[in-house]
């Protein structure tokens, strides 16, 4: 388990100014005196964490020694990754939870406060992504009401709901996994981007008003990453990061606290767009006709209601087909049983 957070300095993309100066003197005196993680001993909640990016960060977690509340809809794979982090050696309890069903999300709110006093770390990592022009979109009004609940609607919640206790300890901090296109506005992700800018703007607001108390939110704008959720794209065949790598970054993220970390290409991208717009319209005009929709995003399939897919895996690429859907609706209403309670 100790291989996913192996040498986590090197992947960070975070510069110093964003990092602050507390960070910086942590990382120049923690190696060599052995300091142990500032996650150590904490509460450090992850949801999506029954694959992909929410799995490898529950277990970088636990490997250097944070207490791991695991959360998304699949109880069967919530209770297989937490076997592993126990095997391990880690501390871990897991919550099956519908984060679409609000209903669900103050259930285990209650739950997490009641079994844990306060959450000192939360990882909004749970999340859907889809790639469709707007051409083929005029009548699914459901991808953008779907996508809204899912990458900001139900992070929002559970985020308000925790954030009583963790100003009233003061300190807390919560990590967004949202993406390099909130800067770079790709087509054809107009539904998936408007709903991670969303998020994004939400931390930064959020953070400038809990700053004082010591909570602080990270914007963590990760590129393409390999997960279940890449598949229907083949575009994205052999493509992007591994779930491990994306963790590295995340764990880096948890422990420094920074206002964002981003790709190069996204500040490239973020500039350019602010410098020369237009030129960038037309750009991104070439790369959009140069890249058609795939197979999946133009299969004309009624939206479903059953049959569940992969779990989110945090910045996932897109599940296309309606059938992505069919999970938000029949996950469990709330928190279940857990596994390991420390």
């Amino acid at each position: 388990m100790r291989a996913v957070v192996a040498a986590p300095i090197t992947l960070s993309r975070t510069t110093p100014l964003l990092a602050g100066p507390r960070a910086l003197a942590r990382r120049a005196v923690a190696g060599p005196l052995g300091l142990p993680s500032p996650l150590h001993g904490r509460v450090v909640v992850v949801t999506g964490a029954s694959s992909g990016i929410g799995e490898a960060t529950a277990k970088a977690v636990a490997a250097v020694g944070g207490r791991v509340v695991l959360v998304a809809r699949r109880a069967e794979e919530l209770e297989r990754v937490a076997g592993e982090i126990e095997a391990a050696g880690g501390e871990v309890t897991w919550h099956a939870c519908d984060l679409t069903d609000a209903e669900a999300i103050d259930a285990l709110v209650a739950t997490l406060l009641a079994e844990h006093g306060t959450v000192d770390y939360l990882v909004n990592n749970a999340g859907r992504s889809i790639r469709r022009s707007l051409a083929l979109s005029t009548d699914r009004m459901h991808d953008f009401e779907r996508t809204m609940a899912i990458n900001y609607l139900g992070p929002v919640r559970l985020t308000l709901g925790l954030l009583p206790a963790m100003r009233e300890q003061r300190f807390g901090h919560v990590v967004n996994i949202v993406s390099w296109g909130v800067q770079i506005k790709a087509p054809k992700f107009s539904a998936y981007l408007a709903s991670k800018t969303a998020l994004d703007t939400f931390s930064r607001i959020a953070g400038r008003e809990t700053f004082g108390e010591n909570v602080t939110f990270t914007n963590v704008r990760v590129s393409l990453v390999q997960t279940p959720m890449t598949a229907p794209t083949e575009a994205y065949a052999g493509r992007g990061a591994t779930p491990e790598s994306a963790a590295r970054r995340i764990l880096r993220a948890l422990e420094d606290r920074p206002i964002t970390q981003d790709t190069l290409a996204g500040r490239v991208g973020e500039i350019a767009n602010l410098a020369a717009p237009r030129l960038m319209d037309a750009l991104f005009a070439g790369f959009d006709a140069l890249f058609p929709d795939s197979a999946a995003a133009k299969a004309t399939v009624a939206p479903a209601t059953a049959d569940p897919v992969s779990d989110p895996a945090g910045e996932a690429a897109p599940q296309e087909s309606a059938t992505a859907w069919a999970s938000l609706n029949s996950a469990p209403a709330g928190s279940s049983s857990t596994a390991n309670r420390p």
